[in-house]
């Protein structure tokens, strides 16, 4: 078998349903997200800086890319024409990135990572996207903030508790997922129940790659 990422901090459980793999932007966001998981099913991946832009690259650059060959290695069942599904460790892979323009690109590029090495996974719902709240709303009196990712719905919200007669207010942007706390980042990013994700598609992928790799400027 091949050997593991150093940084990749696995979960108790292989192989089994709810086992997941969390794919997270940085040693910051990978120590919160490790305080706030379950380490029995949720095993927690680190990947630095910008990835390589697998539509365009090679397979042997993609095959030398730190990024990249962590993500295969984790995942333990091969990549390209020697992917075989049944071998994962986990049932899902989760992208898990802050809610700001750099994770968002980011996120993209690892879905069309899956999308054109590792298709399998995507097309059997196994790739889940979460939408990390990119602010939080408070105001005095509050039992919990209100955490949203939607500035619309966060002009919406401020105005009904305003017009509630809810005092002082206020809203902050979150500084990545280092800077939510445990608990917000449990609730709204890490446990399965109550955070917000959607199953990613190949649809999804193909819209991602017609934004960052259109076929014009593909090698």
């Amino acid at each position: 078998m091949t050997d593991l990422p150093q940084k990749l901090k696995d979960c108790r459980s292989f192989y089994i349903e709810a086992t997941e793999l969390l794919i997270v932007e940085g040693d910051s966001a990978s120590d919160s997200v490790i305080g706030a998981r379950n380490s029995a099913l949720q095993a927690v991946l680190p990947i630095q800086g910008k990835p390589l832009n697998p539509v365009r690259a090679s397979r042997t650059k993609v095959a030398a890319n730190p990024f990249y060959l962590s993500i295969i290695e984790s995942i333990g069942a091969g990549w390209d024409s020697e992917f075989d599904i049944s071998k994962c460790r986990y049932e899902r892979v989760v992208l898990l990135f802050d809610p700001d323009a750099d994770g968002i690109h980011c996120s993209m590029l690892v879905l069309m990572f899956f999308y054109r090495w590792m298709r399998p996974l995507l097309d059997a719902g196994r790739v889940h996207l979460v939408r990390a709240p990119a602010f939080q709303i408070t105001y005095e009196g509050m039992t919990e903030p209100i955490c949203l990712d939607d500035d619309v719905a966060g002009s919406k919200e401020i105005q009904r508790l305003k017009g509630e007669g809810k005092s002082d207010v206020a809203k902050k942007p979150f500084r990545g997922l280092g800077s939510m706390g445990h608990a917000i980042l449990r609730r709204h990013c890490v446990n399965p129940q109550t955070r917000k994700s959607e199953v990613m598609s190949a649809a999804d992928a193909e819209a991602a790659i017609a934004v960052f790799s259109p076929v014009e400027k593909r090698r």
